[in-house]
């Protein structure tokens, strides 16, 4: 008898659009959960070198909440490359400005840092309100989180 291992090819993977909503989700756990579904971890056939997983639309992300102290005290650092060029924002400037950027940067931690992780994150779209043009794709409604 032999032993075969069934892996999946790029053709055989089927996308779905799936529809979430941030309104009084707490980041992380929200984060972890969108990054598992676009890296495809909630398929039964998961293979780690494809992207096997779905589209998803944020609506609400001005919604969004943190824990404790967080708030307050939160920071993002970024870094034009030059000298001194060091940038420092607080959660509550960028939730007021670009509250997508909040969440962005949130799953984009979540991913591998390589080719296969830039393209997962461009199958993410995220909204401040609960409009978005993505009626044409019949996303689905994601229950679990």
């Amino acid at each position: 008898m032999k032993k075969i291992t069934n892996t999946v090819s790029a053709k055989d993977i089927k996308q779905q659009w799936w529809l979430l909503d941030a309104d009084n989700q707490v980041l992380g756990r929200f984060a972890s959960q969108v990054a598992q579904i676009l890296r495809g971890k909630h398929r039964p056939n998961y293979a780690p070198n494809l992207y096997m997983g779905d589209a998803v639309i944020i609506v609400n992300a001005d919604k969004i909440r943190l824990t404790g102290n967080k708030a307050d005290s939160k920071k993002y650092f970024s870094h034009s490359g030059y000298p001194g060029g060091v940038k420092f924002t607080s959660y509550k400037d960028l939730m007021k400005n670009d509250s997508d950027k909040v969440v962005m940067n949130a799953i984009k931690g979540m991913l591998p840092k390589n080719r296969l992780g830039r393209e997962i994150l461009t199958h993410l779209k995220i909204y401040k309100d609960s409009n978005h043009g993505h009626e044409a794709q019949q996303p689905t409604e994601w229950s679990s989180i």
